[in-house]
């Protein structure tokens, strides 16, 4: 048995990339997107002609709303491929904006309806800002499944759980990437590798806690930068993995063996913790690796986002 086929023996396998194409050799359970994945997949000569159509059927709408027919189409013919399901994304410009964001959420869905698609296999991507988690409460509320994304801070993960997040996506490469450079010199990635590695154990420690304390939200470890990070979260809920790691993973014939466990989680001594508006951004602000990552994040998916709106206007 190959480690990817062990992998799934504890935990779901997801997708992370929009090229349905090339996905269905590894039989995900579900798949994710986002602008920059869109973006890539749209850019590929191969989807063209299925941009082209839905620009076409789209034209002379905003292109606020042309960019949402694209995601969705993208989105419909992943589920095609996929039996569970799939995460659209938000626009990232509307992530301090909560009315604007269960607007933009309820548009996408109601596409997707409009296209024969049951709600509950699409679940609406947004950013882990104290905006965007009180939207997801709200659209949770409504039958709306979220997956809240760019999340590096604990605090995040826990009001996530408080608002009944359907799906939690902490990033384990970019915690990574963010210690490695803030060590410089002094890093020692072989000491920081497995469940050393510091994304890893974030999102240990947030599954962890949602165990412990009966959350229901899934936690779903995302932006891997190696196989060991991925082997090192064997057990978590759900991965989502971009093709070139499944490929790795799907070559690999080492055991793999299981690292979360969800009897030893709930023996843990951890505190329940909640988190109020003022004291999310607090502890927010004090974890200067979330605030930053935070930040990048939501800048470089509002650049992809103007990228595909120009790829778009010039079709």
């Amino acid at each position: 048995m190959n480690a990817l086929d062990q992998l799934r023996q504890w935990t779901t396998v997801v997708a992370d990339t929009a090229d349905f194409r090339e996905m269905a050799r590894f039989a995900p359970r579900d798949a994710t997107t986002n602008p920059s994945l869109i973006l890539k997949a749209a850019e590929q000569p191969a989807y063209a002609p299925l941009v082209a159509e839905v620009v076409a059927a789209c034209r002379g709408r905003p292109i606020d709303e042309i960019v949402d027919a694209v995601l969705v189409r993208f989105g419909c013919e992943i589920l095609s491929i996929v039996p569970g399901r799939v995460s659209t994304e938000v626009d990232a410009r509307l992530s301090f904006d909560r009315r604007a964001t269960v607007e933009r959420a309820r548009r996408i869905v109601s596409r997707y309806v409009a296209h024969g698609v049951d709600r509950a296999r699409v679940l609406i991507k947004i950013a882990a800002t104290w905006e965007g988690i009180a939207a997801a409460a709200e659209l949770e509320r409504e039958g709306i499944h979220c997956n809240l994304t760019l999340l590096f801070a604990f605090c995040q993960a826990v009001a996530c759980g408080e608002a009944g997040v359907t799906l939690v996506s902490p990033f384990v490469g970019r915690i990574h990437d963010w210690h490695r450079k803030a060590q410089g010199a002094a890093w020692d990635e072989a000491a920081h590798a497995g469940p050393n590695d510091p994304g890893v154990r974030s999102v240990t420690a947030i599954w962890n806690h949602f165990k412990r304390h009966g959350i229901a939200t899934e936690v779903m470890g995302a932006s891997f930068r190696n196989v060991g990070q991925i082997l090192a979260l064997a057990g978590c809920d759900l991965l989502t993995i971009s093709p070139s790691l499944l490929a790795e993973l799907a070559a690999g014939e080492a055991a793999v063996e299981r690292r979360l466990d969800p009897d030893a989680a709930r023996a843990m001594d951890l505190p329940a913790i909640a988190y109020g508006e003022a004291d999310f951004r607090y502890a927010l602000n004090a974890d200067a690796m979330a605030t930053e990552k935070l930040s990048e994040g939501i800048r470089l998916f509002a650049a992809d986002t103007e990228r595909l709106e120009r790829l778009i206007a010039g079709i």
